[in-house]
């Protein structure tokens, strides 16, 4: 006999009080913490429970009894479906001060050292189209909204491209407009889906991996170059890929301006590309981005910066407390394809690079050939077994340090090789506010924060990068 299922409990008229992380909002009802999507403080709903833990609970809005003055109109017709712009309630104005607050939290209460006045966040100038580089997804199983399965929409058209619904990897919502790439992103992209229904192309089904269309990559840079990849699973060779090569040649024709059409075969269960080849339909196998006459080449794996102009801010920032004057050894770690290392070379005597990626270190030392730059060393390894004393016993001790680790912040090794090290100046860009504070406070024992600059690098998104200069304690 089956249990009858206890009811999740409704709760009436609460209010909102707060943002949180991952883009969720907060209430407190009798001491429980609930997080809710979707949201903003001010906006009085019914809240209908969806998970319970002990200290915490998850929700969602099932009616709105009074709106926020703080809450914004979404711009986006796909708002609350595909998961990302969560953010789009708030007025970029609001949007600021809570990424602000965030920082400062993190910082104050994870962090706990002595902190200088943190510099107020410097704000996006672009809201929207600022993504220099999206990925979409095929898959023969379109997402449909509650409200098309309320009102029993039937498509005769069931693929879909678009982005992948949170927590459903098979489930793709099928995009019409994205707000966070040029224009040319959504033409080519409907374009591409348009011609792959009329020819009746099929759509890969993410579950057992059957179907030709994978992915499709758009890259754009402020050269107005525009690079576009598409992936797809080969197993007749002679008449898929003389069929996928038709749809290329489709792309390219009514695309002129795409500068380099590449694509790529995945017969893999999975969709990375880092272990594949990459071939050349039209065009280069790369695009250029530029800043402050530098160029830097981007291929199809490379990684950038998804916000160029932001990055460009931010490498400036960067720079700025780096405090170099061209007599200075700087290790610039996890240097990626040496962005900020080629950025900051001008100014310093030498620097060193180093990366885990071994592609990433290729394309950064392809970057300082294109650049004529000759003071840069790059190393390719994991950080933790790259920067060792005997590293540093080698090369030099640094004079600056420049790290820009992942979210997950940096290995206890590192921290204890940088305080062997001793450098007068680090300059700490993070990601991830909260690992940063961590890692802060595990440098506090030698260094001491001198400047703090947030910077907004996804406007709609609680993402939030934070730039923070620290100075040995004797340099004071």
């Amino acid at each position: 006999m089956a249990r009858n299922r206890k009811e999740p409990p409704l709760l009436e008229k609460v209010t909102i009080t707060d943002v949180a992380a991952e883009g969720k909002a907060i209430a407190k009802v009798n001491d429980l913490v609930i997080f809710v999507p979707y949201v903003v403080p001010g906006d009085v709903v019914d809240l209908q429970i969806k998970r319970k833990k002990h200290h915490y609970a998850e929700a969602v809005a099932v009616k709105f009894h009074e709106y926020s003055r703080e809450r914004a109109v979404p711009f986006c017709q796909h708002y609350g479906v595909c998961g990302g712009c969560k953010w789009q309630v708030l007025p970029y104005s609001e949007q600021i001060k809570y990424k602000q607050k965030q920082v400062t939290d993190n910082l104050t209460r994870i962090g706990k050292i002595e902190l200088p006045e943190i510099s107020p966040i410097l704000g996006s100038e672009k809201t929207q189209f600022y993504r220099n580089k999206l990925e979409y997804t095929f898959s023969n199983k379109r997402w449909l909204t509650e409200e098309e399965v309320k009102q029993n929409v039937v498509y005769d058209q069931m693929n879909a491209v678009g982005f992948h619904i949170p927590n459903a990897f098979d489930k793709v919502l099928a995009i019409e407009k994205c707000w966070l790439q040029d224009d040319i992103s959504n033409r080519i992209r409907n374009a591409v889906r348009d011609y792959a229904y009329e020819h009746d192309y099929s759509f890969i089904n993410l579950r057992t991996q059957e179907g030709m269309l994978r992915n499709m990559i758009i890259r754009t840079s402020t050269t107005g170059e525009l690079m576009v990849i598409l992936v797809a699973k080969i197993e007749e060779e002679e008449r898929e890929l003389q069929l996928f090569k038709q749809l290329l040649q489709y792309v390219a024709d009514t695309f002129p301006e795409i500068t380099s059409l590449l694509y790529i075969i995945n017969n893999k269960r999975n969709d990375t590309i880092t272990d594949l080849d990459v071939h050349t339909f039209k065009g280069k196998d790369h695009i250029f981005e530029e800043m402050e006459g530098l160029r830097f080449k981007i291929g199809p794996k490379s990684f950038y910066q998804t916000n160029s102009e932001q990055a460009y801010n931010l490498y400036k920032i960067a720079r700025n407390f780096a405090g170099l004057t061209g007599k200075e050894l700087v290790y610039d770690l996890y240097t990626g394809t040496g962005t900020i290392a080629n950025f900051v070379s001008k100014q310093a005597r030498q620097v060193i690079g180093i990366e885990y990626v071994p592609e990433a270190i290729e394309d950064a030392k392809v970057n300082a050939e294109i650049n004529g730059i000759e003071n840069t060393l790059f190393f390719a390894g994991d950080m933790k077994d790259m920067l060792t004393q005997d590293f540093i016993n080698q090369y030099g001790r640094p004079d600056v340090i420049i790290t820009d680790p992942p979210r997950a912040g940096m290995h206890q090794d590192v921290v204890d090789v940088i305080l062997f090290a001793e450098p007068k100046r680090i300059v700490y860009v993070s990601c991830n506010p909260a690992t940063q504070a961590r890692d802060l406070q595990l440098l506090d024992v030698k260094y001491k924060v001198k400047a703090v600059q947030p910077v907004d690098m996804f406007p709609h998104t609680h993402h939030v990068e934070n730039v923070v200069l620290l100075e040995l304690r004797n340099e004071d």
